[in-house]
């Protein structure tokens, strides 16, 4: 009898672990959809700039380059979560390289062209804090990380350090220029697909104000950035 519900016993005990075993292996990992996501926050891009408006003695050289990068705090509207608007704070390095030589005498900056092969660099450069506010648009779900985005608006700067500096085979010069315009701002617009966005910039406004004058008449410079803008998150 003994036996007999030993045997009983244990055979219960191995089908209970049989069955718990085999509802184990059936059983699929919970997926945890978030249906409050965010999109794109992170930003890192480089870019060239392109001056227009400008003299028409003057002319770029070297590689006008951008780099940019910062946060932009995403704000969905609808229930998709596929349009909103974002605002942001990021970081700008900006140089543009011409023909046109600044120098300062006295606390005076005066500016002329020069030939190309009188010097060896001549750059304006600026560091900026920028605001940029997007209105977004993206094809994005909760379960989708590759996407469509469309994302437009405006973009404002705050420069605060800009300089000139001169490079020839002698001598250098480099100071800082008050001429160049504290406040930037401009037209926007990033596009693209999954990692590769296209970043295009406007400047509105000029890179310099009317004290930058080249014979007498003020020198208009407003920036075209064309480049590449990844996004994290």
């Amino acid at each position: 009898m003994m036996l007999r519900t030993l045997q009983a016993i244990f055979f219960i005990v191995c089908l209970f672990l049989s069955v718990n075993i085999m509802a184990q292996g059936n059983d699929e990992p919970i997926k945890v959809v978030d249906e409050r996501y965010l999109e794109d926050q992170f930003y890192i891009g480089v870019g060239y700039n392109v001056l227009f408006e400008r003299p028409d003695e003057l002319n770029q050289r070297n590689l006008s380059y951008n780099l940019q990068t910062g946060f932009i705090k995403d704000i969905p509207f609808n229930k998709k979560r596929n349009f909103g608007v974002g605002i942001g704070l990021g970081y700008a390095i900006n140089a543009y390289y011409s023909n046109l030589v600044a120098s300062e005498q006295d606390n005076m900056i005066s500016y002329e062209i020069m030939g190309l092969d009188d010097f060896n660099r001549s750059k304006l450069a600026t560091h900026s804090i920028e605001l940029p506010f997007e209105v977004r648009w993206r094809t994005s779900t909760a379960e989708e990380y590759k996407f469509w985005r469309v994302y437009a608006g405006l973009k404002f700067s705050y420069v605060f350090s800009g300089r000139s500096k001169l490079v020839t085979q002698d001598w250098n010069d480099s100071f800082s220029n008050d001429h160049i315009d504290q406040w930037q701002y401009g037209l926007m617009l990033n596009f693209g697909y999954n990692t590769w966005n296209v970043h295009a910039y406007y400047g509105l406004n000029s890179l310099l104000t009317d004290d930058a004058q080249l014979n007498g008449n003020p020198i208009d410079l407003n920036v075209l950035r064309i480049g590449l803008i990844f996004y994290i998150l």
